[in-house]
This record gives C-alpha cells, structure tokens and sequence, in this order.
C-alpha cells in the first residue's frame, strides 16, 4: 500500500498495471453509480474512477470525500479511450480504483486553490493552504533547481560553501539592525547579519580564496514589493580578482540559474558606468528594453526668449529633452500627467514640442525659439515628423533624475517594456561617497569596505566627493538584482575611509577592530558580489513580488500573518533577558 507512482507519471504504457497513489482531492465529481476523483499531489493530477461494480467497498469510501481530503488509492491502470484529457499529462489514462482509505480529511478552505492572482493577507494567513496552488508550487521547485543550478556552477569553478554565523556582532552603517538580547551577557545584544560582508571578507584573510554561500541576511528597514526584512543572497567573495573576474563568474552563475528554468539570460552584459547612466538614463538602474535616452540641449537654449529655460541657464543649471517616437499622439492630459512625475522628485514639471508633420512645432515654446535653436534640438535628439520631444530644466542632478522618472513613465504607457525580455547591465563606478545634508557628512554609497580607485586616492580627504569607487550593480529591466565591489584590503586604507565617515579611533576600534586587525595579517586583494536570490527568481518567472517566490514571506508590515509574529512575550522571558518595557 506505499505509494508506486506519484501523480503525474503514469501513461499509456502503465494500462494493467496495478498502482498506489497518495494525494489531495483536487475536484469530485459524482454521476450516480460512477465517482471520479482527481487526486493531487506535488508532481501532478490524475484522475480516479470509482466503480461499485469493480469494488463496493471503495464506491462507499470515495462517496463521503471532499475536496482537499487526503487519500490513498490502489488500483489498476487502464485507457481512457476516446476521453483523453488533453489538458492533462496523464490525460489518456485513469486509475480504477479497487480500495480507498481515506488518511484526512478537510473542511472547506477559505479561498480557492486554483487561481493565479497574488496572494494577499488571508491567503498568507493560510500560507500552508496557498502553496498548494499550482502557481506557488511551482515558484517553489523554480527557487529548488534555479539554487541547484547556482551551487553546482559554483562548485565547478572552485568555490567552497561556507557557512557564517547568523548570531553576530551589530556594526550598523546603512540600514538598521535586527538585535538579538544575550541571557548569559545582560545588557549586550547579537545582530541578525545584513549581510556577512566582513566575515567572507575574514575567510579571504584565512586564505580560503573562493567563498559562496546561499545565505539569510536580515534589515530592519521600510518595505516594498521587492523587499523582505529576510531574505537570500548568494553570496560570493573571491581572492586575487579582479573586477572583470567578478564579472565572468556573475555572468556564469546568471546564466545558469536562467538554463535551469529553461531561460536564456544573453551574457555577456552591456557595461555602463554610473555617470553615463545618470546623464543618458536619468538613473542608475536603467531599464535598457528600450531606449528613450536624455540628452544635453543647454547649449541650444542657452540665449533663448524663453524665460524659464534663460533663467536655469543662468543659474548653472541644465536642460534636458528626450525624444519619444511617435508621441505627437501623446493628449494634453498625458503629457501632464507624465509632468507629475518629474515634480514628484521635485521638478517644475515637463515641456512637451511635438512636431507635426506639417513641419509646425505644437508647443509652449513654439514662438519661443528661434529656427536655428530649433534646428540644434533636433539635431540633438534625432526628432522626426509625429514625434514628441519633453523637457525638464533643473539643476543636476535633479534634472536627470526628473527625466529619468518621466522616461519610465512614457515606457509604461506606451508599452516598451516587453515581458518575458530581460535586459542586462553593469553599472560601474559609483562615486565611493555622497554628503548627507541632515547628518553633514560623508556617508559611504554603497558599504564602507569598497575600495576607491586607485588614482583617486590622492583625493580621498581633500575632496571626498570625486572619489570613484571599484563597485558595480548588476541590473535587469530596472532593478538592482546584485551589488558588489573590490575590496578594501590594506588597513592604512580603510582607517582612512572611516575617518571621513567621522568614526572616531574609538568607535572604529569597538566596531571594527577584529577587521582592522585581520587586515594587517597579510590579506589578498579580493572583490565580491551577492546577487539576490529571491529577485532572481522573480525575475525568471516573470513575476512581480516576492510573496510569490518566497515559502513564508512577511507583509510590508513586516509582519508574519500565518503565525501571528511579531508577538509580544511572557514577562518571565524578559526577566531572563534582563529586559524591561517601559510604556508611555
């Protein structure tokens, strides 16, 4: 009676073969004297047919299932003849059944087990229950081969698995810690880590060379859809690399996490530094599925009758237009929605000129400009007959960010963004600082460890805001899907970058000081990268949260509905911890 088959497997060539299945009742459907069941389980569907004259017993035991009861089924495979289910993979047979027991049964669910839309707040409530849909099983065994694939790749070129402490020491730069309270050490707390930056960094230092780790990382911070408090990375750190070596291994691992799913992913990537997308894409994570660039017309206007574009002008500030094929069709009304999302970032809004094919200019600075300006727009963005140029003048780099959000706003109304295509990127060197005006300091753009460009490091305390660093992001279809970067290795320098961050020698000894003295033990030069697993596998699928990738994800409330956590605890618990609660 253990199970023989599982229930998708069986085909014609099983007809008279005697079988035991195990599954979930998927749909009854009762005729009288005949009872058919389709029976569920992991891998597939099949169907049952329940004969009284083949077997009373079983006729009286399949009378009382009930959709989501589970089962156990013997019988004998036979055709279906000419009611083959196309539909189906085990379409052309059925089981008749000679003896049913039923192992549980189950009351009526509080949602449908066979839609396709995103789960919300009751079906996560009920999370055991929503993963029995096709949509979500099968996320489930993409995220199982996608990781497969990825290990295995990796195993290939060297790397080791290694694991690192989930119980660690809080080093907090960027987004907030999840602190964990020590009973044996009151007073001192462990932190979930974000990520095990410094400690792949440390198996570098140990001469381990090539690291990977599929890895929970965990952040306190504000939600979104592409966003978990935990979630998983694949981790890598490598000795002796290179960017580019970086690069090549990345572009291995994406390129068989896709093949797993039976997806192409068209390496190797374009390349773009992250100066040339702010000023052509407005961002730094482009979506390059279509074009739409920005380009530079302050020249063109510099002199021109147009007060708002002469002002700015003069200010030092830039204008900036982009070419939208086709957009003469663009209404009034669409334009000024495409407007509120410049202002949104703080933008005065957007000019639209749409040239006609009469050769007319339809615009608020037709009469504004001369025809030699008009000539050197033109000139500058390609514009034809039955197109749209938009505008956005500001100073940098609010005006390339503004067109940047106008760019993908024209995209999703236009359609440009093709599903189902995916466009790949690396974005290079970030500045390795930006100033933060309410804190009035330097603060690291990416992480603290990233090493500078070599040439710049003249200019790391005498102008901080010049300084390139050696990272990257690798990004597809507008997100950031893995950020890494080549590493600070020698001590002298990264005591500098802690400096310009304003950590005094004592608080970069109490957070740091274990690193700063592995660093000086004859550390390699190594660089690395941790692509985002759940991303990934959204991304592969096609889909557009994470809840659908993930086994048990949290709410953007970051709140688990299916076990009620967060959750307050027992006053006994927080004596323990030598914590107490103080209410206002």
């Amino acid at each position: 009676m253990h199970r023989t088959h599982h229930c998708n497997e069986l085909r014609a060539a099983h007809i008279g073969q005697a079988v035991t299945l195990e599954g979930w009742v998927n749909r009854r459907r009762d005729l009288g004297s005949l009872i058919f069941i389709d029976v569920r389980d992991r891998e597939g569907m099949t169907q049952i047919i329940i004969d009284p004259a083949a077997s009373p017993e079983a006729h009286k035991a399949g009378g009382d299932v009930r959709p989501e009861w589970v089962l156990r089924v013997r019988g004998t495979v036979r055709s279906r003849g000419q009611q083959v289910n196309t539909h189906m993979a085990t379409g052309e047979i059925e089981v008749l059944a000679a003896h049913v027991e039923v192992l549980s049964t189950c009351p009526t669910p509080p949602f449908p087990l066979d839609g396709d839309e995103e789960s919300d707040d009751l079906r996560l409530q009920y999370r055991y229950l929503d993963l029995r849909r096709p949509r979500l099983r099968e996320a489930m065994r993409a995220r199982h081969l996608i990781t497969q694939a990825v290990r295995t790749y990796l195993t290939a070129q060297g790397f080791w698995e290694i694991e690192t402490p989930i119980l660690t020491k809080s080093t907090p730069e960027g987004a907030r810690d999840y602190l964990v309270p020590s009973r044996v050490h009151p007073g001192h707390f462990y932190a979930l880590p974000q990520s095990p930056q410094l400690l792949k960094q440390l198996c570098m230092v140990s001469g381990l060379e090539r690291y990977f780790q599929v890895c929970r990382c965990f952040r306190d911070e504000d939600l979104r859809a592409d966003r978990q408090p935990e979630f998983t990375q694949i981790d890598i750190e490598m000795s002796f690399a290179s960017q580019d070596d970086v690069f090549a291994v990345t572009e291995g691992v994406i390129t068989a996490a896709f093949a797993a799913w039976g997806r192409e992913a068209g390496a190797p990537f374009a390349r773009l530094s992250y100066q040339a997308a702010m000023e052509t894409y407005g961002t730094d994570k482009p979506d390059l599925r279509y074009e739409l660039p920005q380009v530079d017309v302050t020249d063109a206007v510099r002199g021109c009758a147009f007060q708002a574009f002469k002002t700015v002008c003069e200010e030092g500030g830039r204008v900036k237009a982009m070419r939208v094929p086709g957009g003469a069709t663009l209404s009034r009304r669409e334009v000024d929605e495409l407007g509120k999302a410049a202002a949104a970032l703080g933008a005065k809004g957007v000019l639209a000129a749409k040239f006609l094919p009469t050769g007319e200019k339809q615009s608020p600075l037709a009469k504004s400009l001369t025809d030699a300006e008009w000539q050197a727009i033109t000139a500058a963005t390609g514009a034809e007959a039955g197109d749209c140029v938009l505008f956005v003048a500001d100073k940098a780099p609010l005006v390339h960010q503004a067109l940047g959000a106008v760019r993908t706003s024209v995209a999703e109304r236009l359609g440009l963004a093709k599903p189902g295509t995916y466009a790949f990127a690396w974005i290079t060197d970030f500045p390795l600082f930006s100033f933060d005006k309410e804190e009035n300091r330097w603060v690291s753009e990416h992480h603290p460890f990233t090493a500078p460009h070599e040439e710049d490091l003249a200019f790391l305390e005498s102008d901080p805001g010049r300084v390139r660093s050696s990272s990257y992001d690798l990004v597809v279809n507008g997100i950031e899907l893995a950020s890494g970067s080549v590493r600070i290795h020698r001590r002298d320098v990264q005591e500098r970058v802690f400096k310009i961050l304003r950590l005094t020698p004592e608080e970069t000894q109490e957070r740091f000081g274990f690193f700063l003295d592995a660093l000086q033990y004859g550390a390699p030069p190594h660089a690395g990268i941790a692509p985002g697993l759940d991303r990934l596998v959204m991304l592969i699928l096609g889909r557009s949260s994470l809840r659908d990738v993930i086994a048990f994800p949290k709410t953007q409330k970051a709140a688990d509905l299916l076990s009620g956590a967060p959750s307050p605890v027992r006053a006994a618990q927080l004596d323990e911890l030598h914590i107490s609660i103080t209410k206002e």
